[in-house]
């Protein structure tokens, strides 16, 4: 990632979009409180210099790498992020599943019936010279036990969920699908 957004920056690459699944592990952000990580031995930990805290990247989780040129889209960073959320959004709600923002909290929430709000997907960028890299992670069917390792992105008294928890069987090759018919939605 770090090669291809220095090629980039120097004009002998085009942006592009990693969609991967990784084994399980936790990453931490440049904000990343120690006391966050619950169980350390748990699973391998990696200081990714991306923002944000903890979080769980692991089977069934889409994680979606975007080296993006942020410039060419505004130079706004904040507006990038809503841009982001609002491809989350599209793409979720091409599979019938409903998520919102929320002030304050970056990601995409779930509302409950019980008032409840959970997080399906997580948002951690870095910047280099207007490129973005990291991104995005959507859970579509990872173990939901895993995140009790960590505070995930720091954020107390919220759960987690994921399409399968909510009764969707969208797979990750069909939620590929979603985010990439929804990407000119939001980027034209």
């Amino acid at each position: 990632m770090e090669t291809r957004v220095t090629a980039i920056i120097g004009g002998q690459a085009r942006e592009l979009i990693w969609l991967l699944e990784h084994p399980p592990l936790y990453t931490a952000g440049t904000s990343a409180a120690t006391e966050e990580l619950l169980h350390s031995a748990r699973f391998p930990v990696y200081h990714s210099g991306r923002g944000g805290r903890y979080t769980y990247h692991g089977p069934g989780q889409r994680v979606v790498y975007v080296m993006l040129d942020v410039r060419a889209r505004g130079g706004d960073v904040h507006g990038f992020v809503h841009a982001l959320e609002e491809w989350i959004l599209h793409a979720l709600g091409r599979l019938g599943v409903a998520g919102v923002r929320r002030a304050g909290r970056v990601g995409i929430w779930i509302p409950r019936h019980d008032g409840r709000e959970e997080k399906i997907a997580a948002i951690g960028l870095r910047l280099r010279r207007w490129i973005s890299f990291h991104g995005m992670a959507i859970n579509v069917a990872p173990d939901l036990e895993h995140f009790s390792g960590i505070v995930p992105c720091g954020l107390t008294g919220w759960g987690v969920t994921s399409l399968a928890a909510l009764g969707c069987p969208a797979t990750l090759a069909q939620l590929d699908q979603a985010l990439r018919d929804s990407f000119a939605d939001v980027f034209p």
